[in-house]
């Protein structure tokens, strides 16, 4: 009797691992889908910038808002680009760290 009661108290505890597992996996399989997007909007962020250091000063510069273009001022693109690459980068570091904990876990 205390044999299957044991084997019963291995399997349940054998599923519940199971189970934690398989949540795990489907956490770092998210975390690396927007890890994945995050970077690549970095890229693009990054190449952004790098076309507006090339521009003059006097240059004209337009925001895309829904389907219009509106002018905007250099100074003030080039705050909002390193504001997203700022943003951008918190993100990326979190979620690293996230998937760190979750690792030692």
């Amino acid at each position: 009797m205390s044999t299957s009661s044991a084997l019963r108290d291995l399997q349940r505890d054998l599923e519940n691992k199971a189970n934690d597992l398989s949540k795990l996996q489907k956490d770092i399989a998210k975390n690396h889908q927007v890890r994945k997007k995050y970077t690549i909007q970095l890229g693009e962020n990054e190449l952004v910038l790098k076309e507006l250091d090339l521009l003059n000063e006097d240059a004209n510069v337009y925001k895309l808002i829904g389907p219009v273009l509106v002018k905007q001022d250099l100074a003030e693109a080039n705050a909002n680009v390193r504001k997203r690459i700022d943003y951008i980068s918190a993100e990326l570091y979190r979620i690293q760290s996230l998937q760190a904990g979750k690792a030692k876990a």
